[in-house]
């Protein structure tokens, strides 16, 4: 590694991580592929050729720590002026869930994010979101507005009719309580799908 590590092919990376392993669990590894490593358990990762559970709990560490670095925010929270703006804050650490996430950007005045908080985790196609778990968080932050966000993890991005009945439920609730709902991104594997450009809110 004497250039870096960013000069370093994958399998060169991999052993360097979790130690010399035989040539079988490298190709067993690299024919699995980045996105679905990081979406494996240590039990799944153990299970493969000469790994081990030290090895496969190495690796899903350095998973572990990338998904934490995705999701840290920095100090500026931006503000949000079109949809690609809001996928934008979520789609690095959404778009390799192997789970349905909802969070909220909870936005001030000037569409500034404050927060980004978590509502609900669900199965592999669907996640349960309660009007109140929403708004309840967006009124202790004093939120003026909320862009909702969930991924697919099919990596596909079309809204189904649950995601259309949820946020026409949630948008109602909003009015309410007197917190708009200004979008609805959905994130896919790189790409996305808002409801506002689409005029479905």
């Amino acid at each position: 590694m004497k250039y870096g590590v960013e000069n370093v092919e994958l399998p060169g990376l991999i052993a360097s991580l979790i130690g010399a392993v035989p040539d079988e669990t490298i190709n067993a590894l690299i024919g699995k592929g980045i996105r679905e490593l990081a979406g494996m358990s240590v039990q799944e990762l153990a299970g493969l050729p000469g790994m081990g559970r030290l090895k496969a709990t190495r690796l899903a560490a350095a998973f572990e720590i990338a998904r934490r670095l995705a999701a840290s925010l920095p100090e500026e929270l931006p503000v949000i002026r079109s949809p690609e703006d809001a996928a934008g804050v979520v789609m690095k650490e959404m778009r390799y869930l192997d789970r349905e996430h909802f969070f909220a950007l909870l936005l001030n005045t000037k569409n500034r994010v404050i927060a980004r908080e978590l509502i609900s985790i669900g199965t592999l196609n669907s996640s349960t979101v309660h009007p109140r778990e929403l708004f309840k968080s967006a009124i202790r932050r004093s939120a003026a507005a909320v862009i909702l966000v969930h991924n697919h993890p099919s990596g596909d991005p079309e809204p189904s009719r649950q995601d259309q009945d949820v946020t026409r439920r949630l948008q109602e609730a909003g009015q309410i309580v007197g917190i708009e709902v200004l979008d609805h991104i959905i994130i896919g594997d790189g790409k996305f799908v808002s409801f506002k450009a689409r005029g479905l809110i």
